[in-house]
């Protein structure tokens, strides 16, 4: 489930750069060179290293530790009435040749029907975790798109970028561009205050 978070992320955060560039007032004529303000040059794209965002990231850390309890929780449930199951077809074995043809036949399809209650449950534990995660993506999408919207406003920058080792869009950028750093304490000081 993580690596699917994670590639869900990964892939937001990209599209969020793109918004970002999108979203800007002024229409691209020519590509941007560096500019100077007060001193300080500015430059028009700038990228994010994904992966260090969502370690460094707290609502991240939050949404993950959420799913993964949750999930957990899930996971021993349906572990427990399996077991249950399992201890009931044991039963029914056991007794089986001192039982009636109908007593079998009652009981297999009682048993029958408890499989197809634990299938059930199975499947919609797996779907409303799914559901929840994809929810969780797009708030963390909203968050993070709405952030850097700003910032890049803020900043000057015209596009920001995503790079991440597992997907490589990005195979070469100068580390002078790198402002994930900035931007994780940005997130996470709007995180904080946000929970207040």
């Amino acid at each position: 489930m993580n690596k699917n978070l994670f590639k869900l992320t990964a892939g937001l955060l990209t599209a969020a750069s793109f918004i970002v560039a999108c979203n800007q007032d002024k229409p691209a004529t020519a590509p941007a060179a560096s500019t100077t303000t007060a001193g300080k040059t500015v430059e028009p794209i700038v990228y994010v290293h994904s992966d260090s965002l969502l370690e460094n990231y707290s609502y991240f850390k939050d949404i993950r530790s959420k799913m993964e309890s949750k999930s957990k929780k899930a996971q021993v449930d349906l572990t427990a009435k399996g077991n249950a199951f399992q201890r009931e077809i044991a039963e029914y074995q056991q007794k089986a040749q001192t039982m009636s043809a109908d007593e079998r036949a009652s009981t297999e399809q009682r048993l029958a029907r408890k499989r197809q209650e634990l299938d059930a449950f199975n499947q919609n534990a797996s779907s409303a975790l799914a559901n929840e995660s994809a929810a969780e993506n797009e708030k963390l999408y909203e968050k993070v798109a709405e952030y850097l919207k700003g910032y890049a406003k803020k900043k000057g920058h015209k596009m920001v970028l995503t790079y991440s080792k597992s997907n490589p869009t990005v195979l070469f950028a100068d580390e002078s561009l790198d402002v994930t750093k900035e931007v994780v304490a940005g997130l996470n000081s709007t995180y904080k205050s946000d929970k207040k």
